[in-house]
């Protein structure tokens, strides 16, 4: 059997792709970061924030020491733009909130990281998905595991009505 959504090019996503997206500040108001980050990413044409996971403080992974904690979610995006769009659009929040590429796993006012785009598979110069990294940073899966569960019970109630 031959799987058509693997042959598909990266360039040429379906119209509303499901996205997950990891945000991340340890620097500032780090919670109004994120929520300007959020505000953003559902302003960007043909995509909209279809749900956040809560914001979790963590604290730093890899980088100079004596980093103050981070506070970390996961939003689930649809979108029509493709995962290139989408990054650039991502890089584009960053600078607007003072991001500064400078020390690897550095300090930073706003990260966002692009973890899944539908079910392809992307590895290109800049440009890997599903994220390099995501499966061993419970920063990541742990509000992503919130946004799963909710979609599955989503999913198993939709249509139910309880009247108490």
């Amino acid at each position: 059997m031959v799987d058509h959504a693997r042959e598909r090019p990266a360039a040429v996503p379906r119209r509303h792709c499901r996205v997950y997206v990891g945000l991340g500040s340890n620097l500032g108001d780090r919670a109004a970061a994120l929520r300007s980050a959020l505000r953003a990413l559902d302003a960007t044409p043909t995509t909209r924030v279809a749900a956040c996971s809560t914001f979790h403080e963590t604290e730093p992974v890899g980088g100079p020491p004596n980093q103050p904690a981070y506070l970390n979610a996961v939003a689930r995006l649809e979108t029509d733009l493709s995962p290139q769009a989408l990054l650039a659009r991502m890089q584009v929040i960053e600078r607007a909130h003072g991001r500064v590429r400078t020390v690897r796993h550095g300090p930073r006012t706003l990260d966002l990281d692009l973890l899944l785009f539908d079910d392809l598979v992307i590895d290109e110069p800049g440009l890997i998905v599903p994220h390099a990294r995501m499966w061993g940073r419970e920063f990541v899966l742990a509000p992503l595991a919130e946004l799963c569960e909710i979609d599955a019970l989503r999913a198993r109630f939709a249509g139910e009505t309880h009247v108490r």
